[in-house]
């Protein structure tokens, strides 16, 4: 009895087989990769949000609903100059503070600096009268004189993030003996606007011609936090799919996760912005830009930045879309320092700031600029 042999077509059929056995295994994989994505994902909505700004730290001043708050030392050899923080007026201060190896002010702290910081608070009714005024030549003034007090030493150094950078700068420039040595050490800015005619979108929807900015804070008071965060959204619209596109793909990567919420959390966590001080920026600084026509005046005075005098420098984001370079690059020029610097980082307005990125590029250069002048 013969035995028939295997002819070709029993010899091709293994590589079919074996084909779809690779082609159902990729699909088994992938099945177990979206399902284990999606069990992250119901986890990711079951979860509360991360903790943030826990930093430890005292309230030794309060007013209305500003706090200026004293962190703790954590090592024993501190620099002499303590640093006061000013943030913005629409954003929470915790991006700061994001969470523990994530916060640029543990990491001052275990730099051995003696840092403080103003929490504006949430505006109530009733402050939507507060002008740029209040803040500059009221409220920062008095928090610098008690850190002078509380620290006992002469000088402070004045770091300010976005308007917070403005607030600073203002106030340098309309206190000339301060800036000259009298209570300001160091002042440092991160993305601070002064060209207003840079500012791309925002100066196009702040139109006279269509942004009737009296009618909104005459019916609103203060500006809803809503209005606010929708504009910046609008600036790039892409961002927030293209956000949750990342988020999906490292579904499993819970550092990422974690950060990717505390960032998140931070971004929608807006608040109102004082009515009558929206106004006067909208149409002094947005529409008129009058600080860099050298005309903008702040209680009946003409703010000169020139008149800053103490060492200065600027950090500007490469690829900040709210505030764009071409709004930022002017202020070093303006101050009148001898000591004075730009410094231009790969980033955007928050990531210069907080996250991987600024572990890396800001934060280090910024101690470095600090040590060499805080002795």
């Amino acid at each position: 009895m013969t035995t028939a042999s295997a002819g070709p077509s029993a010899r091709s059929a293994t590589p079919v087989l074996d084909a779809t056995a690779g082609v159902a295994d990729s699909v088994r994989r992938e099945m177990e990769r979206t399902f284990r994505r999606s069990v992250k994902g119901l986890e990711y909505i079951a979860t509360g949000d991360p903790g943030v700004g826990l930093t430890p730290k005292d309230t030794v001043h309060s007013r209305g609903t500003l706090r200026l708050y004293h962190y703790r030392a954590r090592v024993d050899e501190v620099y002499r100059t303590p640093i006061l923080l000013v943030m913005s007026l629409i954003s929470k201060p915790y991006i700061l503070d994001l969470a523990p190896g994530h916060s640029l002010i543990e990491f001052l702290l275990d730099r051995g600096f003696d840092v403080y910081m103003i929490d504006w608070g949430t505006p109530r009714p009733e402050d939507s009268r507060l002008r740029l005024e209040d803040y500059v030549l009221d409220f920062i003034p008095e928090c610098v004189e008690i850190v002078h007090e509380r620290s006992g030493e002469p000088d402070v150094s004045v770091v300010g993030y976005c308007m917070g950078g403005l607030l600073a700068a203002l106030y340098a420039a309309l206190h000339p003996d301060v800036s000259s040595g009298g209570r300001l050490r160091n002042l440092a800015c991160f993305t601070t606007p002064v060209n207003y005619d840079g500012m791309g979108l925002f100066r196009t929807w702040t139109d006279p011609a269509h942004f009737d900015v009296d009618r909104i804070v005459d019916r609103l008071g203060n500006v809803p936090p809503q209005m606010l965060y929708a504009s910046f959204n609008a600036l790039r619209p892409a961002s927030q799919v293209a956000g949750r596109v990342r988020l999906w793909d490292n579904m499993w990567n819970d550092e990422f996760v974690t950060s990717y919420r505390r960032l998140q959390r931070w971004a929608a966590d807006q608040i109102p912005f004082p009515g009558e001080c929206f106004r006067q920026t909208t149409k002094e600084l947005q529409q008129q830009n009058l600080l860099m026509k050298g005309e903008f005046r702040l209680g009946g005075r003409l703010v000169d930045l020139s008149n800053i005098r103490v060492p200065f420098i600027h950090v500007v984001a490469e690829h900040d879309h709210i505030v764009p370079y071409e709004a930022a690059r002017d202020l070093v020029g303006m101050v009148g320092s001898e000591d004075r610097q730009e410094l231009v980082l790969k980033g955007g307005h928050v990531s210069l700031v907080a996250g991987a990125n600024a572990v890396r590029r800001l934060w280090p250069r910024l101690e470095e600029w600090l040590a060499e002048r805080s002795v």
